[in-house]
């Protein structure tokens, strides 16, 4: 099992190591949102469905009011608890209908990065970008490895790299992906300014 660091929170980070649901939904909520406490709510939404680990079929079931309630908290589990309590029950939907309610068999028999990387970008709420981060986090940090996963992860898939959530292993690599992310904006800001 992976010993994730991500949501500096031993609880959280406990079910992301162990839960790939858990892993997939805190990749869902990590948008518009402080990275730790995206990948903090699944054990939050865990702990108010009073379970140890997440179930999709369960998730795909729920009353979207119901399921609404739980996101709200307080505190809420996002930014959006709406949108995201609904963007979180379709994931679990199409995880029932096409990988019988299971995370992990998104990319169990992958047989290469860019099969994976396709697979993951079929999933709701998952962009270009999305898929190919959560790539580059299975294939550093959650031991899934299939032929070509770097490459089809692109620049984060770059052994050393310090870009998104897949490189961070403890609070120093947070401050680093931190450190990149707001160079990244910076040149962003400038560039549309001088543009």
């Amino acid at each position: 099992m992976p010993s994730l660091r991500i949501a500096q929170d031993d609880a959280a980070d406990e079910l992301l190591s162990r839960d790939p649901l858990a892993l997939l939904i805190g990749m869902l909520l990590d948008q518009q949102f402080p990275m730790e406490r995206a990948f903090g709510a699944p054990r939050l939404l865990a702990d108010r469905l009073g379970v140890d680990t997440l179930d999709a079929a369960q998730l795909a079931a729920m009353d979207p009011d119901e399921l609404t309630r739980v996101f709200q908290g307080p505190p809420a589990l996002h930014r959006y608890p709406g949108s995201m309590a609904g963007r979180t029950q379709e994931l679990c939907r199409l995880l029932v209908e096409r990988y019988d309610g299971r995370a992990e068999n998104v990319w169990a028999d992958a047989p290469d990065g860019k099969t994976l990387l396709r697979r993951l970008k079929e999933l709701p709420g998952f962009g270009a970008q999305k898929a190919s981060i959560f790539l580059a986090l299975l294939g550093k940090q959650y031991g899934v490895t299939p032929s070509g996963w770097r490459e089809a992860a692109g620049a984060y898939g770059e052994d050393g790299a310090r870009r998104s959530v897949a490189d961070i292993t403890g609070p120093d690599s947070l401050v680093e992906v931190r450190r990149f992310k707001q160079e990244q904006k910076a040149a962003a800001k400038a560039a549309r300014a001088g543009g």
